[in-house]
Parts: structure tokens; C-alpha cells; sequence
């Protein structure tokens, strides 16, 4: 049998499932084989009947959702026209990346390799469910899932073990080649918001999205926590009047952040770049020139505004840095980290301490100065936009959108302090020197309350978790809806208690119950699920007689669990069923969407 041609299709929400799908294409380069990588939705589903041999990689997103790069694949996968049969002559296997904090663990891989069975594909090897909560990170799963995949492959195409494939250490070619420029570009940096043609300021183009963010104006940048308290929280208030965006409670805004100047000139001076110079790019392969960067592009554009040097890098990374090494001892280190044997020594290098890719470059100092321009967009991922919880209402504040955000920063062995690079970036923004221009877009998200004016609901939202809830709770009232609960923690009522005046307003108005919860103001900790459990005669009764919808929106850690065995528990304590009886009353109210959460890590 003739050698396959391989098609990798990804679906993916924050690149993890891209940068998978791209290292089984690059291995598949290295076995000679011919190799399609695509995002889901960039590939015509249709063709999948005339494949051959196919990878699937794919995340699981909020309550199961598949990522929005393949909703339209799973709209059409899921087709109930789609013959029994019509996937027969398809081999195929499906990697899934997921994290089993989550209730639904892997839930899209899970249910696409069923789906895939059911059309008559033919799995090559057990559905991969890769974990980020394993202690050695997702590669756990994914380096023998893919040892099984290529073994089985070459019993499939005997074909394929004529062929001597090439080492790890010898270079690919790069997917693009960047052609230099003799002019430089004004050697003032752009302002954020100065860049109007990129970032779409046609009165007459459509609302915004991804493709054409709309440039908001920040109205504030105002912290809500107390001087004194250890975390930094910022309301943002941004100006969107004539954007034509729409949004209801429950929705978010997307955010894609850009690296600081001081990032943007060490990581120019390791690879020995001026940030001035110009370029155009022109794809090697079927890689289609990425549509967000200018042509032509400045260095200075494509490290502030596209790679993301601060992320903590992927084995990919150092895979692909090996190929660039000529110091015999950066190389050897870097072929080190990339062995299954040298796992534990890459975790402890870079994943636990949480070492940015241009920490990793500082530290290979020899390997960055060689690096050719044309590996960069190999090398380094691209930066992804960012989702937070829109925590205001159209109806209360029109033509404006507020972000409750928290500014990540924190400590690990290193020395200097880890920072999140979206939160810190706009927490550094001030709209009292000048005009700030953020590009945003708006999508739906997975909150959804109810229509009609009587039924109450319950919303339990410590920390800023509380954001959607701000939303929904200005929303029900500008619509008259007043059967309103709040379940609100935090550390200190003085220190991080968010939007306490409006919550008291609200319960002077007899439109809310607020329950709160302050885990440090005395020596036993107190958290919202305890208040939960406390109210189990109420929420019976409203859950029950009332037919009631209860919200949980926080950190997915521990908190959702707790709450939700804390409902269970007022429903065998006042309904005085088992818990077996609670547990599937539960089940039904998520089913129905009176019990829904929105959760993150």
C-alpha cells in the first residue's frame, strides 16, 4: 500500500490544540510523509469522505462546548442525514486536551470519536484524553497516544518503514520566509488605538469580531479593592457607542493583549532583531499568511502585537529549538528537556515556576542569537485574545461595557514576580494621559436567564465571579424582575467586597437578598457554599415550589463542587430525598438550564 497522505485537523480555543496538531504534523515531516495541518472550520467537512488518514485534536470548552474554530464542523458532523456509513473508508484517531477540574473532561473528543464510529469510521487507537492537572502536564497522555498512533500507522503502510525518517535535531523547513525591507519604519512606537486600518474603524462595516475588533475608548481604570489588600482589581469602563455591539447578561468581551516595551526590546536584542526594520512574509506550505499582521510588517509590530514571548512555552518549543542550537551544550540541555526521560527535568525548568519563552531564550543566550527570523512564527505561538465576564448591562449603562478584572501576579522560585500579560497590560493603561484605544469584540456566553418575570433565581458569585451577575441583576431590575437572590464571597467585607453600594440599593429596594461570605474577617473561614447550606429551607422552597434557576460562577477549583453538594444537601435535608434522588434532581435542573455555571482556572 502506497504511504498516506496525513490531515491533521485541530480545534482549538487558546492554541494548546493548535500547537498539538503541529507537532504531529512536524512528525509526520520527519517520517517523509505528506501532511495537511487545518483549523476544523478551514476544512470543507464534506472532503472528510474522501480521506484516507485523519488526526483529530481538540479542546473542551466552558460546559462542554466545542471550541468556536470547529463549531461549524460540529454543527455538520452532527447532521442527522449523514448516512450510517458514509465514514467507512476513514482512518482516523481523535486527541483530546482537557482539564479534569472541569465536570466535562474531554466531553468533545469523547463524543466526536463516538460520532466518528457511528459514520463508520475506523479508529486507529483509544480516544487520547490529555490533562493539564496531571502532574507531568498533558504530554503524559499525549507522548505514548502518539506512539501508539505512528505504531499502528506503520502496520497499516509497511511502506512507511523503507523510508529512514529524519532526527529530531535536524531543521524543518520554516513555514514562512520573511523578506527584509530597505526602509525602517518611524522609530516612534505605535500608541495603542493608532493603528486604525488594522483594527477597523469603518462606520459602515459590521459589529465587531475577531477579524475587526472595535477600537474602544477606556472611559476608567479604577481599583475596587483596598490600597492595602494583596490583590490588585481594576474596573475598566470602555466607551462603546457606535460600535453596533450587542450584548446580553452572561455574554463576554474578548480581549487580545500585547506585550510591554520592555519585553518587545530584550527579546530584540537576544535574537540580535531591529524593531525598526520591515518585512513581508511569504508562506513555504499550504500556510496562509496570518491575516493580523500588516503588509509590510515592522519587527517591532510582530513581537509587540503577535508573538507571545511571555508565555510559558510548550515542549514544541525547545523541539524546535533544537534545530537552531550550535553551542554543543545549549543543544545537548535542550535535547535533554525534549526526551521522555528528561520530562520531570522540563517541568521543573519551565512549567512550575512558570519561565516565559523569552526567559528560555535569556537562558539559551547562544541558541537566540542564532536563530534565523524565518523560525519565529514557528517557534512562538500567536497571542490569544482573552475572555472576561461583561459585568454591566446595555439597559442600565448603554453605549458602555464594564470588565471586573483581577491582575494576576504572583511569585514562584524565580525572581522576578509572574504576571498575567492581558491583565497587567490593561491595568497599566491610563486614560487620565490621554486617549486609550482597546480592540474588543463581544460573544455570547454561557449564561442564559430567564425570560419570564417570576422566576427567581439564585446567583452564587464569590470574588469576580460576581461580574455576570452584576450584569444580570442591573438587567432583571431594569425589567422589573425582583425575585433576586446574591450569594457574594470574599476575604474582608473592607478590604474586596465588589460593588457593595449597589448591592445595598438593590436590597433597600426590595429587588435582592444578598448573603455574603468573608472567609478571613474571623478565625473560622467562611465560604459561600456554607451560607448555601445555611439557606437550604429557602432554596428548597424556591428550587421546588417555585421552580427556580440557580447560577455558580467562579474559579472552577473547588468552589462550584462545594456549592453544588451544598444544594444537593438542602435538597435531602428539606425535600427529605437521598441523595441518590437529589444528585438526579440536579442532573434534570442542568438539563433544563436551571442550573448552570460559568467557571475558570
Amino acid at each position: 500500500m502506497a504511504a498516506p497522505a496525513l490531515l491533521v485537523l485541530f480545534g482549538s480555543q487558546t492554541g494548546t490544540a493548535q500547537d498539538t496538531a503541529q507537532r504531529v504534523g512536524r512528525q509526520a515531516q520527519r517520517r517523509r510523509l505528506r501532511v495537511r495541518v487545518l483549523p476544523l472550520d478551514g476544512y470543507n467537512v464534506a472532503d472528510l469522505i474522501s480521506e484516507s488518514l485523519v488526526v483529530f485534536v481538540c479542546s473542551t470548552t466552558g460546559q462542554g462546548d466545542p471550541p468556536d474554530n470547529m463549531k461549524n464542523f460540529w454543527r455538520f458532523l452532527f447532521r442527522k442525514s449523514l448516512p450510517a456509513g458514509s465514514l467507512s473508508c476513514l482512518d482516523c484517531a481523535v486527541l483530546g486536551l482537557g482539564d479534569s477540574s472541569y465536570p466535562k473532561f474531554n466531553f468533545v473528543a469523547k463524543k466526536l470519536q463516538k460520532r466518528l464510529v457511528q459514520l463508520g469510521a475506523a479508529m486507529l487507537v483509544p480516544v487520547g484524553l490529555a490533562d493539564d492537572q496531571h502532574d507531568l502536564g498533558p504530554d503524559a497522555v499525549i507522548d505514548p497516544w502518539l506512539q501508539s498512533f505512528w505504531e499502528k500507522v506503520l502496520v497499516l503502510y509497511p511502506v512507511l518503514s523503507e523510508v529512514e525518517p529524519l532526527r529530531d535535531d535536524e531543521p524543518l523547513p520554516p513555514s514562512y520566509t520573511l523578506h527584509f525591507l530597505d526602509e525602517k519604519m518611524d522609530q516612534n512606537p505605535e500608541r495603542i488605538g493608532t493603528d486604525p486600518e488594522r483594527i477597523g474603524t469603518d462606520p459602515d462595516r459590521p459589529i465587531a469580531s475577531e477579524s475587526s475588533p472595535f477600537p474602544a475608548r477606556m472611559l476608567s481604570n479604577r481599583r475596587v479593592t483596598d490600597p492595602t489588600h494583596f490583590q490588585d482589581v481594576r474596573l475598566l469602563d470602555f466607551d462603546i457607542s457606535g460600535s453596533n455591539i450587542q450584548f446580553s447578561a452572561g455574554d463576554v468581551v474578548l480581549i487580545r493583549p500585547q506585550n510591554s516595551e520592555d519585553d518587545v526590546q530584550r527579546f530584540c536584542q537576544l535574537l540580535r532583531l531591529d524593531p525598526e526594520s520591515r518585512f513581508t512574509l511569504t508562506p513555504n506550505s499550504d500556510a496562509a499568511v496570518p491575516a493580523r499582521l500588516p503588509r509590510p510588517c515592522s519587527v517591532r509590530h510582530l513581537v509587540e502585537r503577535y508573538l507571545d514571548v511571555a508565555a510559558v512555552p510548550r515542549r514544541s518549543f525547545f523541539e524546535l529549538l533544537v534545530a537552531a542550537a550550535t553551542s554543543d551544550l545549549e543543544r545537548d540541555k535542550l535535547l535533554e528537556f525534549c526526551s521522555p526521560a528528561g520530562r520531570d527535568q522540563l517541568q521543573a525548568y519551565c512549567d512550575r515556576p512558570r519561565r516565559t519563552a523569552l526567559e528560555v531564550l535569556a537562558d539559551f543566550p547562544l541558541t537566540a542569537a542564532e536563530l534565523e527570523p524565518d523560525r519565529l512564527l514557528d517557534l512562538i505561538p500567536e497571542i490569544q485574545p482573552r475572555s472576561f465576564s461583561i459585568a454591566s448591562s446595555l439597559k442600565v449603562l448603554p453605549g458602555r461595557l464594564q470588565v471586573l478584572l483581577a491582575v494576576v501576579r504572583y511569585r514562584t522560585r524565580l525572581h522576578r514576580p509572574r504576571t498575567g500579560l492581558c491583565s497587567n497590560w490593561l491595568a497599566s493603561l491610563d486614560p487620565e494621559r490621554g486617549e486609550v484605544l482597546v480592540p474588543l469584540w463581544v460573544k455570547r456566553g454561557g449564561l442564559r436567564f430567564p425570560p419570564d418575570l417570576d422566576t427567581p433565581v439564585v446567583l452564587v458569585g464569590p470574588g469576580t465571579g460576581v461580574a455576570p451577575f452584576r450584569a444580570a441583576l442591573q438587567e432583571r431590575l431594569s425589567e422589573g424582575k425582583a425575585a433576586n437572590l446574591l450569594f457574594f464571597g470574599c476575604r474582608s467585607e473592607t478590604k474586596d467586597f465588589y460593588f457593595r453600594s449597589e448591592w445595598a440599593a438593590m436590597t433597600a429596594a426590595g429587588k435582592l437578598q444578598l448573603f455574603t461570605a468573608f472567609s478571613r474577617d474571623q478565625e473560622e473561614k467562611v465560604y459561600v457554599q456554607h451560607r448555601v447550606r445555611e439557606k437550604a429551607a429557602l432554596l428548597w422552597d424556591l428550587m421546588s415550589n417555585k421552580h427556580g434557576c440557580f447560577y455558580i460562577a467562579g474559579n472552577a477549583k473547588q468552589m462550584p463542587a462545594a456549592v453544588r453538594d451544598a444544594l444537593q444537601f438542602a435538597f435531602q435535608q428539606e425535600g427529605g430525598v437521598s441523595g441518590q434522588e437529589a444528585e438526579l434532581m440536579l442532573v434534570a435542573m442542568e438539563k433544563t438550564g436551571r442550573l448552570q455555571s460559568e467557571t475558570w482556572s
